[in-house]
């Protein structure tokens, strides 16, 4: 019976010792120990001592911009899309109320300026297809497949803005100018 009882006081003993060792390490390894420090610099010289310091100084200062810098967070504003195609394959187009004119089924670079005509109202400009066949043109007019519009008639040229849409989806706008070819005197015969 002795045996028996001095058995369970010693693995008491030994779980009691086994637990108080755990704690510690426990206890150590949550923080609450200062960090280690540097081996004393007694037995450096003076100008050694300086640079220990130094670093330890520049050390500091990382680690406080580090604390400093905020978290990186992705801000979508002004980007485009990711899920989003870059070229739509079939292109999204409005349907029109109103039909097409005949200056609207043509492209501007078919368009050929023949003459500028002045008026107190504005200028009036006359183009043609090549075909011969002529239009007029007055402020506002619209001409061209892009939906393009008269802007400004010009004693050498008339000025059209075209809206287009580009691989973003905003509205662009473009300047296209025609310009009145005169003929030079003793050019062709």
């Amino acid at each position: 019976m002795k045996t028996s009882r001095k058995l369970r006081e010693n693995r008491l003993r030994f779980s009691l010792v086994s637990f108080c060792i755990a704690f510690l390490f426990f206890a150590a390894g949550c923080g609450g120990s200062s960090p280690p420090t540097s081996p004393s610099s007694k037995g450096k010289p003076p100008a050694i001592a300086k640079k220990g310091g130094d670093l330890a100084k520049v050390a500091e200062k990382k680690e406080l911009e580090k604390k400093e810098e905020k978290e990186y967070s992705y801000d979508p504003v002004g980007k485009a899309d990711p899920f989003k195609p870059f070229i739509q394959l079939t292109p999204v187009k409005v349907s029109r109320t109103l039909p097409l004119t005949p200056l609207q089924k043509y492209e501007i670079s078919q368009l050929k300026l023949v003459a500028i005509i002045a008026s107190p109202e504005g200028n009036i400009a006359l183009v043609e297809d090549s075909t011969g066949k002529g239009y007029f043109l007055r402020k506002e007019t619209g001409i061209g497949k892009n939906e393009g519009k008269v802007k400004k008639i010009l004693k050498d040229r008339v000025v059209i803005e075209e809206v287009y849409e580009d691989a973003l989806g905003q509205k662009k706008s473009s300047e296209i100018s025609l310009f009145l070819h005169q003929v030079e005197e003793g050019g062709e015969s």
